[in-house]
């Protein structure tokens, strides 16, 4: 299970997957477990994350990012700085 990371999609592609409409999630900074039973795409506005998976690497995430984290998977995310982004399951 791999996390994929695109950065600075073009506004087309947001528009396209109508980001701008989905929630907004907020949280300051801190380091918990977490464990997706879905599919998550998510849209970084503000802040830093380090998600690590469950024996994987970890992958850093920033303002502008697109990122989508697989279904199934269990991580640890560390936020640096506080985060708020679009997110959407599916």
């Amino acid at each position: 299970m791999e996390i994929t990371v695109e950065r600075n999609p073009g506004e087309e592609k947001l528009d396209e997957m109508g980001v701008r409409g989905w929630p907004i999630w907020t949280k300051e900074a801190s380091e918990f477990p977490w464990s997706y039973d879905a599919t998550e795409t998510c849209y970084v506005l503000e802040g830093r994350v380090v998600v690590t998976p469950d024996g994987g690497e970890p992958v850093e995430s920033q303002p502008g990012d697109l990122v989508t984290f697989p279904g199934g998977m269990s991580c640890t995310w560390q936020i640096i700085e506080p985060i708020r982004k679009h997110y959407n399951f599916s």
